[in-house]
């Protein structure tokens, strides 16, 4: 089947997990954005996501995109669409929709009038209507308007997939599926069930969270149990290439259920809780794999078990449940009962109260961000080992929870928090996703922390020889135990990296081999960066403003970015109305994620130049005339595909020579490299006007370090 564009809705979150799960699920061109995932597949892989994915909210087929900035331009934009390929009069539809900063403000009358514009191209070519039905249409269209630009797409899941199937009682406040399966994610479920470890959830209510662990140890996919998608009644379904998948599924599950052997418990003192929790596990066929008992906290034991485990638990927050002061005993016999009776096991305990969070007495080993709908959560993770000691509150248990600093750690933590007061109101304003936030501000701590939305990119900078080695690790572990705790990140969205003098591409090389793109914004562009794979990310940060500067120059040029990378400043020269654009690069790798950035841009890359090729031999037949160029060359290189070396400082008189042969007469051209020491041969030079323009494109952020780059405007003399 051809590749389609999909993109899967989840709790915010959740991305990282969901981006992972789908590549395992053999999805392609897998990208992260807020509350969501982008990627590339056939039909029948978005089938497969729709039954395996234990993450997702709903799959999007996308349509169309298009302005919408009042209702006409949004009727229009419907009615431009072909709907007969997707829904047939005999057939019913509902449109949902959903605004972001959007000049249209009503959802329902957003949807209306998508609505209308379906059923009047049916009235017009057919003579009849489909019929609109609010519960379970044949088929669902999604309706997303972003800052004015609508995406119609079809919604190939129906309802949220969060829905299994096997509830019929939520008691007070369930934990949604999706988010049970994420926190046993987080918590290493999968690989403790692997190894026949035990869970056990001493405040079950009605069961999530053992019931979607047994579902998990099992191999059973968690849409088996729906009786409804919204691909059913779409006119494009494949039911063979779904039957196949489900028949699939069904082996699996009983093959799992077969070897299915790790004790899973669910207590609860709540009588209907327990109730309804038996009730769900056999509406899903687990009755006999997992124990649901009425027991209260004060009763919590743990029964008779060969390997150790998972201790989970969801216990109320304060915020629907009970009061945060009413609480706080309960999380303390929470952590009470964990340490004295789960000694060697691993624990997870959600909440939206740090207080409350703190009050469990026990030092959480890592902290995950989770959204349990609107509610922001931390995932507390403790290794309940005999160095964990359990505080009572008397003693304390509210402030035992965060790793106490060391007298370093804590100068490190009060230098970031500093910079980040006086970076995030700048970079809020200027609408950037990414920024340095440190730069060895302190020189015992010779780290830069770039912030990426709500990721860190850390990069250890290479310590001198005369460094002990113990000593720069205990620095680096400082910054790691601060970072969290000044940040309000979860640790495992920390990519260190360790910085030391490259040659080359060397930069450019594969440190890991995930896979998952980032978007981020800078200012009225959005770009896909890889946090984990390379030592880089794919965007420069101290060239914000020479992309910028780019972007204002670029109106009607003809535009040519050389070692173009991954096309950021393709995209800006773009986004400023380039008439054309051309970016070489040598690496196939990097001008498919240029690619990608364009059509993240809503810029098709079939309209733009992309050209592999080492660009210095490129230069040697290049024949064309740029208004604008962009040359950002390595300072070292010796790629196995070019013959030589090149040495910025040693070359870069005859490189400009070449590239100015392509310059139009009044073009320009942007030359930069990062080199520290270089110094521009102006006497070879002296046939071009040269302006030195470093100082005007170090960005606010990078002003402590005005040597990370050198920049140069050069044009031709006449």
């Amino acid at each position: 089947m051809d590749k389609k564009d999909f993109f899967v809705t989840a709790a915010l979150g959740l991305e990282p997990l969901l981006a992972a799960e789908l590549i395992q699920l053999g999805a392609d061109d897998v990208g992260e954005v807020r509350a969501g995932v982008r990627f590339q597949g056939s039909l029948a892989t978005a089938y497969r996501v729709c039954l395996w994915s234990r993450l997702a909210s709903r799959i999007l087929l996308p349509l169309g995109e298009f302005a919408a900035a009042d209702a006409d331009q949004l009727y229009t934009g419907a009615l431009n669409l072909d709907w007969t390929e997707h829904l047939t009069t005999d057939r019913t539809f509902a449109v949902d929709c959903t605004l972001v900063n959007a000049t249209i403000t009503h959802t329902r009358y957003a949807a209306l009038r998508v609505k209308d514009a379906i059923v009047d191209q049916f009235r017009s070519r057919v003579g009849l209507r489909p019929s609109v039905a609010v519960e379970r249409p044949d088929v669902r269209v999604n309706l997303h308007i972003v800052r004015d630009r609508a995406t119609l797409s079809i919604d190939l899941s129906g309802e949220s997939l969060h829905r299994r199937g096997y509830r019929v009682d939520g008691v007070h406040a369930p934990l949604k599926e999706n988010l049970a399966a994420a926190i046993l994610i987080r918590a290493g479920w999968p690989d403790i069930a692997a190894a026949g470890g035990a869970l056990i959830d001493p405040l079950c209510g009605s069961g999530s969270l053992p019931i979607e662990a047994a579902l998990m140890a099992s191999d059973s996919a968690p849409g088996l149990l729906r009786s409804y998608y919204g691909f059913s009644g779409w006119v494009q379904h494949r039911q063979v290439a779904w039957n196949e998948l489900l028949e699939e599924a069904r082996t699996r599950q009983q093959q799992g259920m077969a070897q299915l052997r790790n004790l899973i418990v669910g207590f609860d003192e709540d009588r209907r809780a327990i109730k309804a929790a038996w009730q769900h596990a056999e509406k899903a066929g687990l009755e006999k794999n997992i124990h649901f008992e009425r027991r209260s906290l004060s009763e919590f034991s743990v029964p008779a078990v060969n390997n150790k485990g998972l201790v989970v638990a969801n216990p109320p927050y304060g915020e629907r449940l009970g009061s945060e002061a009413d609480l706080a005993g309960l999380y303390n016999q929470l952590g009470e009962k964990m340490a004295g009776h789960c000694r060697g096991w691993h624990a997870a305990v959600i909440t939206s109260s740090k207080q409350l969070g703190r009050s469990i007495g026990l030092r959480a080993d890592k902290i995950n961000v989770l959204y349990n709908g609107a509610l922001k959560c931390q995932l507390l993770q403790f290794d309940l080992d005999e160095g964990n000691h359990w505080q009572s509150l008397e003693n304390g248990a509210g402030r035992a929870v965060k790793k106490t600093l060391s007298p370093g750690g804590q100068m490190f933590a009060n230098r970031l928090r500093k910079n980040l007061k006086k970076y995030a109101k700048w970079a809020k304003r200027e609408q950037i996703d990414c920024f340095r936030v440190y730069d060895a501000d302190l020189p015992e701590y010779a780290v830069a922390v770039d912030l990426y939305a709500d990721e860190v990119h850390l990069q250890e900078y290479q310590a001198p020889k005369d460094i002990d080695v113990n000593k720069a690790a205990a620095r680096l572990q400082d910054v790691l135990e601060a970072l969290p705790q000044v940040l309000d990140i979860a640790a495992d969205k920390i990519h260190l990296k360790t910085r030391r003098p490259q040659k080359g591409r060397q930069q450019y090389q594969k440190q890991a081999r995930r896979g998952i793109f980032k978007e981020v914004r800078e200012g009225n562009c959005r770009f896909l960066v890889n946090l984990s794979d390379y030592l880089d990310t794919g965007l420069f940060l101290d060239h914000r403003l020479t992309r910028q500067m780019i972007q204002q120059l670029a109106a009607g040029k003809r535009f040519l970015n050389l070692f173009g990378y991954t096309g950021a400043a393709t995209v800006h020269a773009l986004m400023g109305g380039a008439l054309t654009t051309t970016t070489v690069d040598m690496s196939a790798t990097y001008l498919d994620w240029a690619g990608k950035n364009f059509k993240l841009n809503r810029f098709d890359p079939a309209a733009e130049r992309l050209i592999q090729a080492d660009c210095l031999a490129w230069l040697e037949s290049a024949a064309e005339v740029f208004d604008l160029i962009f040359l950002d060359p390595p300072t070292f290189s010796n790629s196995k595909t070019m013959d030589g070396t090149f040495d910025v400082q040693r070359d870069h008189v005859a490189l400009l020579n070449k590239v100015v042969t392509l310059l139009a007469p009044e073009g320009t051209l942007v030359f930069s490299n990062n080199l520290r020491k270089f110094k521009m041969d102006f006497s070879a030079l002296s046939h071009l006007q040269i302006e030195d323009i470093t100082n005007r494109t170090i960005p606010y952020d990078y002003e402590r370090n005005p040597r990370i780059h050198n920049c140069w405007m050069i044009k031709r003399l006449e």
